[in-house]
């Protein structure tokens, strides 16, 4: 989500920037004094029309290596060559069949054959087989509101995948706390016969006021560690709060006060179960910044921020190298209209981070 409040100053960065161009940014303007800065290897064509949400990567047999992104106003997904940003082609059309999309946010590659992406205004979750991108079916339209994110991993045979539902009583406003309970749901997937099935598993969302999640998209899981890090985007009061996997809240927070703009995406570093780093975004239209925090004990480790990248909302990391990306890629939307990468062992060169844990 962008801010409501940055909206006009986005606009007025981005006037003037034809399709295929870079806008002009500067993310050194304000920036903290421990921001780490990183070139970008590439930045893809500058599109507005398409308004990007959220990467995902995904890396199969061979050199097919992509970055899939959602691009919620064209109602398709983009992919991209994720050696060179360049376009390759475009998936889905706008409508409510199963193929079609209508806005895409959330994306995830499970395994190495499957793409689940969440539509917020078809309220549902579609399943793709990869890389032939034909549809394995939808779930949550009986439940989901206004779906955003969601997070996934291996479980009974299939997966256990969360989505974020951002629905509002009143439009334009966070409900009241005792509301809030059906912020995230929880579904039991499997994939049987080429086409995917869904049992609703748990909804819930604390109704307190330490750890309600007023306004609700980013979400992952460590399963290794029985956590959820659900991104609270209040714009006032934004930063991760940690749940049980079983939907608790459990009293810890990561990063309140570093999110000055708005938290968003958020991805994690794994070096085994137990260590590791979260990497979560500060979107901004000018200074954009990416925190790192300990994967266990949640004490910020750095700051880092792309050269020109701008108004991240999701973000996708890949630990497994590949063409100029020898220890993984860290992939970004950019400017809600492109995808940007940085290299992790420059991420890694640049804030004292490791760069030697191979892929989970």
């Amino acid at each position: 989500m962008v801010r409501r409040g940055v909206t006009l100053a986005l606009a007025s960065l981005l006037a003037g920037c034809a399709e295929g161009e870079r806008p002009a940014a500067d993310n050194t303007v304000s920036a903290r004094a421990d921001t780490a800065f990183v070139d970008e290897r590439y930045i893809s064509a500058f599109i507005e029309a398409d308004n990007i949400d959220s990467p995902a990567i995904y890396q199969g047999d061979g050199d097919t290596t992509w970055v899939i992104a959602t691009a919620k106003t064209t109602h398709t997904l983009v992919v991209f060559d994720a050696v060179t940003g360049l376009e390759v082609k475009r998936v889905g059309t706008l409508g409510s069949a199963d193929g079609q999309l209508n806005r895409p946010n959330g994306i995830l590659v499970v395994g190495d054959s499957v793409l689940f992406v969440v539509e917020r205004d078809n309220r549902r979750v579609q399943a793709f087989r990869m890389p032939g991108f034909e549809s394995l079916g939808t779930f949550g339209t009986a439940e989901l509101r206004k779906p955003y994110g969601l997070t996934a991993f291996p479980s009974q045979g299939g997966w256990a995948v969360y989505v974020t539902d951002s629905y509002e009583l009143v439009e334009d406003s966070v409900p009241p706390l005792d509301s809030l309970g059906e912020r995230m749901r929880q579904y039991q997937v499997t994939l049987a016969n080429g086409r995917v099935s869904a049992t609703l598993t748990r909804t819930f969302g604390d109704t307190t006021d330490a750890g309600a999640i007023r306004i609700a998209e980013s979400i992952y899981a460590d399963p290794a560690n029985d956590r959820l890090l659900i991104a609270e985007e209040l714009e006032t009061d934004s930063y991760i709060k940690v749940y049980t996997l079983d939907g608790r809240f459990t009293g810890q927070t990561m990063g309140r006060g570093e999110f000055p703009q708005q938290a968003e995406g958020i991805a994690l570093y794994a070096c085994g179960t137990d260590a590791g780093y979260w990497i979560t975004t500060d979107q901004g239209p000018v200074v954009n910044t990416f925190h790192v925090f300990d994967r266990m004990t949640f004490k910020k480790l750095a700051s880092f921020a792309a050269a020109k990248t701008n108004t991240t909302d999701g973000i996708a990391l890949t630990q497994k190298g590949f063409g100029p990306f020898p220890a993984g890629a860290f992939v970004m939307a950019h400017g809600d209209a492109a995808i940007s990468a940085l290299s992790w062992a420059t991420i890694a060169e640049r804030t004292g981070l490791r760069a030697d844990c191979t892929a989970p």
